[in-house]
């Protein structure tokens, strides 16, 4: 076929009737024919009409042979769009999907969208019926709409309910993506909405993520009072201001899914958007406090805490657990111990009066008190309980739309955003293992005792650790001298093969008169045997005799044998006769190693066997770390990158490793100023380096972060180095938000032709930015 240029080159003009002539002998159907070719052939001229005829019939023949191989489309042209569209409406009444997604297709290649009612019923029904595949199509007629700038054509109420429909579904990606095509054309969405969509996200790892990412982008346009809410016209985008329940909800989420540092930059917003804490709030921040190693600030944060009056039990235990695990983070060991003291104290003086009180009413024969005859510890700490022990039902229907719009204000998807903030939060009170509560007072669990004998042990501090559990169990009446604590830790430096540290725990407690049970010299005495220490046998004999402590027979039958062994037949022939003399039956007391099947199979693991879990599994803490790190980021967060960097030298000097954490302040702080972009370069290749050298990992925080940066700064290389990274470790990256980063600073970057002359610098440049543009789906 000739093309349309050299036609217009050979043919000048063809009359009218010549032409309808041609097309009427060609067998075509005139309606048929492509309005640009009936106009561009209608305009032509020839001065050979012989060739012109021939022409134009190469044109017509060649069209005709395209149009017979697209049946389908002659057909669309030949339907009426009106009926059409009456088709359209009538299949999505009757749900028959399948039809009103062909139908509607039709309609795209015939008129292209439809009228703008059509366009949202069909939205809102492919949204009722949340199967992924109907929601899929709805999406892409979405993103469709808008890259034809047809977005008008779609309501904010429509949008919004698909936006939840993706959530409920479990894809927060599109989810967050119409919210924030939503909030580009100034059809914001007011919190009472979104904030349901958000707790749907949060419900996943990358939903959470896109949650805190959300939160501070709508935050960002109310900063320092950006908008004044005196004015009417800022009425819609004042109700879209986030407030406190959808700042617990994404907080919520980024603990869950250990995002923490994204949730503390949320919370540096806090104030800067005006947005006030409730008891669920203050809760959340000691926890994200907690795992980024803030105690001053938690410290703080316990003012608050004993100054709310609404705290429930189960909230006043998340925190104190909270402040307690970061004691034993900075292995402030003096203080974690006196927090326990201190609840054992309190709870034995809680007991006591509780016993007295009831003694009482039973004396009076008052009969109003309960079964048990126990008062409700409500009497003696006034905390109120709550029901979030078990996981709240996360509602995966969605109303129709028709009961939607109905809800002007949204009240229905703010209760349904609070139950599932509810839920997220009873997954949070699940990691509480430190500290529990019984009739509202705190006590600590065997856990906290496990975790403070391992710092103990590790920080050499055998005097402070043996004087602790002594205090402990003075205070704790009801743990007997066989059952103790004491005996527990040194069964597990033996069953660890700590021998020394476990002979150290008995002199201590025998210098501190306690006097512990025969099984625990029982089994430190087997343990020396097996080991062939012969001279601490002996000193462990004669220290034994001296507590006044009888030995079972397995040590009498163990101190023999290895006399056998060693050819002292007078010394073992000595043991027996004082093992008559003693009267020590065979049955004897339980050996070390009955002790350990017993624990393992009990229903509850005791202190012992959690002990020695603690201590095979985990890994010895670098209580210097934390520290650094709080100077570092207190540096950072105050833009004194000099200092910054000087306290890094100075805590890599001293033998602390930097983590993830210690560089992402280091990257923030560098952001926060702005230009710094070579110098996180830098820090960029000491990271690498210093990751192959040691057992530090990237996480999505650091490398998110850092992408940012060089993103910002047109680093596009580096850019690419910190995707392939993230993407080969499987980590969530949100491409909106890096593709409006990229058209935002660099749109206009490498747009026209290469120029035929550059170095080799600028054509790698400009291959890594084509690269990272392609990437993010701008090519």
């Amino acid at each position: 076929m000739l093309s349309m240029s050299k036609l217009r080159y050979r043919i000048k003009s063809v009359p009218p009737s010549v032409l309808f002539t041609l097309l009427t002998d060609s067998g075509y159907n005139i309606d048929r024919i492509d309005k640009s070719v009936y106009k561009t052939v209608g305009s032509l001229s020839c001065s050979n009409m012989q060739t012109g005829m021939l022409l134009i019939r190469s044109v017509i023949t060649s069209t005709t042979r395209s149009f017979s191989s697209m049946a389908g489309t002659i057909l669309v042209h030949a339907r009426d769009p009106a009926k059409l569209s009456v088709e359209i409406e009538n299949a999505i009444d009757e749900r028959r999907y399948d039809d009103t997604w062909k139908l509607f297709e039709q309609h795209m290649q015939m008129e292209g969208f439809p009228r703008k009612s059509i366009v949202n019923k069909l939205l809102t029904s492919f949204t009722e019926s949340l199967e992924a595949k109907w929601l899929e199509k709805a999406y892409g007629l979405v993103e469709q709409a808008f890259e034809e700038s047809k977005h008008n054509l779609m309501e904010k109420e429509t949008l919004i309910y698909l936006s939840l429909g993706l959530a409920k579904c479990g894809s927060p990606i599109p989810a967050s993506t119409v919210l924030r095509k939503l909030v580009a054309m100034e059809q914001y969405p007011p919190v009472t909405a979104w904030s349901a969509i958000l707790a749907h996200m949060s419900l996943t790892a990358p939903g959470a993520y896109l949650a805190a990412e959300l939160i501070l982008e709508i935050g960002y346009l109310f900063q320092d009072g950006r908008v004044d809410p005196r004015k009417k016209s800022n009425a819609p985008l004042i109700a879209m201001k986030p407030n406190t329940n959808s700042y617990n909800i994404a907080l919520a989420g980024c603990l869950l899914f250990e995002t923490t540092r994204k949730a503390e930059q949320l919370l540096d917003m806090m104030p800067r958007i005006a947005v006030k804490a409730d008891a669920n709030l203050l809760i959340i921040m000691a926890h994200i406090y907690e795992r980024n190693g803030r105690r001053e600030e938690l410290r703080k944060l316990q003012r608050h805490i004993d100054e709310v009056y609404n705290l429930s039990d189960i909230q006043f235990r998340q925190f104190y657990n909270c402040l307690l695990s970061c004691h034993l983070k900075f292995g402030d060991l003096d203080s974690a111990s006196k927090m326990v003291l201190e609840m054992i104290q309190k709870a034995k003086e809680a007991r006591n009066s509780l016993a007295a009180s009831t003694f009482a009413f039973d004396a009076t024969g008052n009969d109003s008190r309960s079964p048990s005859g126990q008062i409700s510890g409500q009497h003696l700490i006034p905390r109120k309980l709550d029901g979030l022990e078990n996981d709240k039902f996360i509602e995966n229907d969605i109303v129709s739309y028709e009961e939607f719009a109905r809800d002007r204000n949204f009240l229905n998807l703010e209760a349904e955003a609070k139950r599932v903030l509810q839920t997220l939060l009873a997954k949070l009170q699940m990691q509480v293992e430190l500290i529990t509560t019984e009739h509202g007072i705190l006590q600590p669990t065997e856990r906290i005792y496990v975790k403070l004998v391992k710092a103990f042990l590790e920080a050499g501090k055998t005097k402070d650790l043996v004087q602790f559990l002594i205090k402990a169990e003075k205070e704790d009446t009801q743990v007997s001298n066989d059952d103790s604590a004491l005996g527990h830790v040194i069964n597990s430096c033996i069953s660890l093969g700590w021998l020394d540290q476990a002979h150290d725990l008995l002199d201590e407690m025998r210098l501190a008169g306690v006097r512990a049970s025969s099984s625990v010299y029982a089994s430190l005495l087997k343990a020396y045997i097996n080991a062939d220490r012969a001279g601490e046998v002996t000193a462990l004999l004669r220290d034994a005799r001296s507590a006044g402590v009888q030995l079972d027979s397995s040590c009498y039958e163990a101190l023999i044998q290895s006399k056998v062994i060693q050819k002292d037949d007078q010394g073992a022939l000595h043991l027996f006769k004082e093992m008559k003399v003693a009267k020590i039956p065979r049955s004897g007391h339980q050996e070390f190693e009955m002790l350990v099947k017993g624990c393992e199979e009990n229903r509850e693991a005791s202190l012992m066997s959690k002990l020695l879990k603690e201590i095979k599994e985990g890994q010895r803490d670098d209580n210097g770390v934390h520290d650094w790190n709080n100077v570092i980021h207190f540096f950072s967060k105050k833009r004194l990158m000099q200092d910054a960097e000087k306290a890094l030298k100075k805590m890599r000097s001293l033998g602390h490793s930097p983590n993830a954490q210690t560089f992402h302040s280091m990257v923030t702080g560098y952001a926060a100023i702005g230009g710094k972009y070579t110098e996180v370069t830098e820090l960029w290749g000491e990271m690498k380096s210093f990751a192959s050298a040691t057992s530090m990992k990237f996480d999505q925080e650091l490398l998110d972060s850092v992408l940012y940066t060089f993103v910002r700064g047109g680093f596009f290389a580096r850019a690419n180095e910190v995707v392939h990274m993230m993407e080969k470790g499987n980590m969530f990256i949100d491409k909106y938000k890096y593709r409006t980063l990229f058209l935002k600073y660099h749109k206009t970057l490498y747009k026209g032709k290469a120029p035929k002359f550059q170095t080799e610098a600028q054509l790698k440049r400009r291959e890594a930015a084509l690269t990272f543009k392609s990437w993010v789906g701008l090519t």
